[in-house]
């Protein structure tokens, strides 16, 4: 995938747009302009205010006490700055939709980018472990993050797991894949709570 074309597919499948909190943004600022507009208009008209008119506002601002300690300025401050740094970063830095780019071992070709569904890669690790293992299919449970694969194991009664060999598996899987960014296995056995007979 050495196309500059290729990549950039991949990467609008791989990622996402800010669109909704830009939307979420650009909507309180426009509410927050047109109250302030209709507050000043109703203000010229001599009707009284919604909630604030913009002298009384102007006169609050301005008439702040001044012998406000030196720590809670400090810390509003701080709370601005740390809500302006996340605006900034949710405005510059791309979502991550849940996909990876796969680049399978023995593909040569250069003419086309694989991309799938996290959901996809997770059911078929978990199918592959079930069919090395011996395990059911439903006692596996594989989740596939942007960095890291869990797998749950729920064995049976008395049923013994290795973890090694899932863990083996499971990396040999998603080698096979060639995810992407790489990513991390975890393995987890999880074992039945013992059913109460009544």
């Amino acid at each position: 995938m050495s196309s500059p074309v290729l990549r950039r597919v991949v990467r609008r499948e791989t990622h996402s747009p800010r669109t909704v909190a830009m939307i979420v943004a650009v909507i309180v600022v426009i509410l927050a302009l047109v109250y302030v507009g209709t507050e000043i208009v109703l203000g010229v008209l001599g009707q009284p205010a919604l909630l604030l008119g913009p002298a009384a506002a102007f006169t609050g601002v301005v008439g702040l006490p001044t012998d406000v300690p030196a720590g809670i300025s400090i810390a509003v401050g701080v709370v601005m700055a740390l809500i302006g740094l996340v605006l900034i970063v949710l405005a510059v830095k791309p979502g991550r939709l849940s996909k990876h780019a796969l680049a399978p071992a023995g593909d040569t070709r250069e003419d086309r980018a694989i991309v799938a569904d996290n959901g996809v890669i997770a059911a078929s690790v978990a199918q592959r472990i079930s069919e090395n293992t011996g395990l059911m299919r439903d006692q596996v449970r594989v989740g596939v993050a942007h960095r890291r694969v869990d797998v749950t194991i729920t064995p049976g009664f008395g049923e013994q797991i290795d973890r090694d060999e899932i863990r083996r598996v499971t990396d040999a899987e998603l080698q096979s894949y060639g995810l992407a960014p790489a990513v991390r296995t975890s393995v987890r056995v999880e074992q039945k709570k013992d059913e109460v007979v009544r």
